[in-house]
């Protein structure tokens, strides 16, 4: 205790120290005793009503206790008589096992004169539920038909009660009730003959429809309530649970599959569009289902049948079957195409699944995809393989069909701005955009796939272009007279080549992003090398058509007859326009080039007269005449080619001015003066040999052995400058069977 008084006297001496710290709170010392004492008196009252409180309450429980000992008494003795009664009565409960027996056997007599009156007329109901079923009125026939049952249940259940072992009772009241079971196999056929035909029915006569539905309705019902009893009892009738609704909503997926399946009216054989028929059959069939059934079946359904959605799940199951059943078989490109376009595109557009008729019910974002990753992937596969083979097949077929146009008696067509062509470029970039716009309406990624094939094999078809073409000059040389419009027909193959140009770059803008076109284009790098090759090789053949006509005239040059009097160079000129008036159907880039490559010919095969040695002049007089019939021919061919590039806007004069150069080495009277022209002539044309130079010389006539041998070897030893635009002249042109040696002696 004094442990315990010592705290409570140190917690007092620590709030009273608290109060008194200052020498005028000591005349407040009564006050503050007045105030501690209430608050003491106040804490006191306090735990007394706490304590008593708990007293209380130890009290009533005590009390309760006592009386509830006393409770357990009494029972346990009411427990030990009835144990004593029960023990006394065993023989008296035997004795009532009679009676028993008789409350049961009363209770099913009870059943059976309560049911008398349906079992007598069994037969008679029976006959009228037949006609009813007959005459339609379903509802009535299964209002019967449940009377039936009831009556036959109620005898087999109260059977069951008195002796479930008693099987010949129950097979025997099964027996005179047997017809009961036709009867609801013929109610059933009428009920999903009905639900076969609901999408009719429901816009004929909407209420047979309810009524098919509230019979379901019905036996659904009674199952559930025969199944409760079976879990009670152990007692279910015969042909339960009849499970209708199961049964109608296979009936039901039964008819979606088969109007699905029965949309194909056409095979491959008899129609070569069989499939697009049957797909937008398919769409149209599917689309009116579905907007009956989302404004019409729903109202003859309870909700809880969710009757639209199941409908639109059975659709898209037996779409995804059949799309399946059509991925598997042996489908042609085309049918690829069509087959692919519907499932990935069609069947969520606006036109099917997308209809606003069906929102917001159906969410095509919800909807799985009625054919797999993989086997789209092998779908296109397949297309791109047989769309090579294809296109490998079609190209060349156009180019043998052009190959037959090329050897007609009669001139090519023209465009519109009357440039010879053929309908060659039009039939493959026709046939290169109809693959593309059928690629466009499955995805991107294949529309650029297809792109890039076409353009892979236009690269392989052009090398074979090229080939025919050159196949096709090496047979008209054969023979000249043959093909009859050879010209006309080479200039069409010119043609072709800028219109094969300009379809390839509008193809490319056309379905082709901005952004991969750069790529594209890296990997289709010798396609324009190809054609400007076909091009210049087409330029090339048409001006040896030129120079095979030219070749006797040429031969003429620079020979006595040319010197007294030739007109041969008139000749050259009018036959090179004549020639340049069929070329007048080549587009403005490839004539431009032909016409600067044939005044380039032209001057080189004059050149090349003037090194062949064919006249050596004799004095200065000859010397003068040759330089000046030079000039005045070289004055021709510049008014020839200049009127040929006229509208090119090009100086023409180049060339010609080569032989300006040459006629004024001849023309040099002063032959101290030789080496000065003869430098400035080397200067001009870089690509000018020894042989050529010799050649010059010694048509002069003039020179002598040291004086060539000066010049030659001064200008071997003097440096040369090329210019980078300069153009050989020289180059191709060899001095036949002579050289500086033979010049020199």
């Amino acid at each position: 205790m004094e442990e315990t008084d010592r705290e409570p006297i140190a917690t007092a001496v620590q709030r009273v120290a608290g109060m008194l710290q200052r020498p005028d709170q000591l005349d407040k010392v009564e006050q503050y005793r007045r105030r501690e004492a209430r608050k003491k008196a106040s804490v006191e009252a306090r735990l007394k009503a706490a304590i008593q409180s708990q007293l209380d309450g130890v009290r009533t429980g005590l009390s309760q206790l006592h009386s509830a000992l006393s409770d357990v008494k009494d029972i346990q003795r009411s427990l030990a008589d009835v144990s004593k009664d029960w023990r006394q009565s065993i023989n008296t409960i035997e004795s009532l096992r009679d009676v028993k027996d008789a409350v049961v056997q009363h209770s099913q007599l009870a059943a059976a004169v309560e049911n008398l009156k349906n079992i007598f007329s069994v037969p008679e109901i029976v006959r009228e539920t037949e006609d009813l079923i007959e005459r339609g009125e379903l509802l009535q026939a299964h209002r019967k038909l449940m009377d039936l049952e009831c009556s036959r249940d109620g005898l087999m259940y109260e059977q069951y009660r008195m002796d479930s072992r008693n099987t010949h009772d129950m097979a025997l009241i099964h027996s005179y009730f047997g017809s009961m079971h036709r009867l609801s196999e013929e109610l059933a056929k009428q009920l999903w003959m009905v639900l076969q035909r609901s999408l009719v029915t429901v816009r004929r006569d909407p209420t047979l429809l309810v009524s098919v539905v509230r019979i379901i309705e019905r036996e659904e019902k009674i199952d559930r309530r025969m199944l409760d009893r079976k879990k009670q009892t152990g007692f279910i009738p015969p042909g339960r649970p009849k499970k209708w609704k199961e049964k109608m909503f296979a009936i039901l997926d039964r008819t979606v599959t088969t109007r699905i399946e029965g949309t194909q009216a056409d095979t491959r054989e008899s129609d070569k569009m069989w499939l697009v028929r049957h797909l937008e059959i398919i769409r149209k069939y599917v689309l009116d289902d579905l907007i009956v059934a989302k404004n019409l079946m729903v109202q003859c359904f309870p909700p809880h049948y969710k009757i639209f959605e199941n409908l639109l799940s059975m659709y898209h199951q037996a779409l995804d079957t059949r799309m399946q059943e059509l991925a598997s078989e042996d489908l042609e490109a085309n049918e690829i195409v069509s087959l692919l376009t519907w499932v990935l595109n069609t069947y969520t557009s606006a036109e099917m699944m997308g209809n606003v008729e069906l929102a917001p019910e159906v969410d095509i974002n919800n909807l799985e995809p009625l054919l797999s990753p993989n086997v789209v992937s092998e779908l296109l596969d397949t297309y791109m393989s047989t769309l090579t083979s294809n296109i490998i097949a079609w190209l060349r077929k156009a180019l043998e069909t052009d190959k037959k146009d090329w050897m007609k008696e009669t001139e090519p067509e023209a465009d519109q701005d009357g440039y010879y062509q053929t309908t060659l470029p039009a039939i493959v970039f026709q046939m290169f955009e109809q693959n593309l716009q059928v690629a466009a309406q499955i995805s991107e990624d294949l529309k650029t796939k297809v792109l890039v094939l076409c353009l892979q094999q236009m690269n392989s078809f052009l090398s074979r272009y090229r080939d025919e073409a050159q196949l096709y000059k090496d047979e008209h040389l054969r023979n000249r007279q043959h093909p009859h419009c050879y010209v006309q027909y080479m200039v069409a193959i010119i043609n072709n080549c800028q219109t094969f140009r300009e379809s390839i770059v509008s193809l490319k803008r056309k379905y082709l992003k901005h952004e991969m076109e750069e790529g594209l284009s890296m990997n289709q790098p010798n396609m324009d090398m190809i054609l400007d090759t076909i091009a210049k090789e087409g330029c090339t053949s048409l001006l040896e058509e030129v120079f095979l006509d030219l070749e006797q005239h040429l031969n003429e040059l620079m020979t006595k007859k040319w010197l007294f009097g030739s007109n041969a160079v008139d000749i050259i000129c009018v036959t090179v326009e004549d020639y340049f008036n069929d070329f007048a159907k080549i587009k403005k880039p490839y004539k431009k080039r032909l016409t600067a490559e044939a005044q380039r010919r032209v001057v080189v095969e004059y050149v090349r007269a003037i090194l062949q040695k064919r006249i050596s002049f004799r004095n200065a007089e000859e010397r003068k005449e040759g330089a000046e019939r030079m000039l005045k021919e070289a004055e021709q061919f510049r008014f020839l080619f200049r009127k040929l590039a006229s509208g090119f806007g090009e100086d023409t004069d180049g060339y010609c001015d080569t032989i300006v150069a040459i006629a004024e080495v001849i023309k040099l009277t002063d032959p101290s003066l030789l080496y000065l022209e003869v430098s400035t002539l080397v200067s001009k044309y870089p690509d000018i040999r020894d042989d050529h130079i010799g050649a010059l010389l010694a048509m002069r006539g003039d020179a002598t052995r040291d004086m060539k041998q000066t010049i030659i070897e001064t200008l071997e030893q003097g440096p040369t400058q090329t210019n980078p635009n300069y153009v050989p002249i020289f180059k191709e042109i060899i001095v036949p069977s002579l050289n500086v040696t033979k010049l020199l002696k």
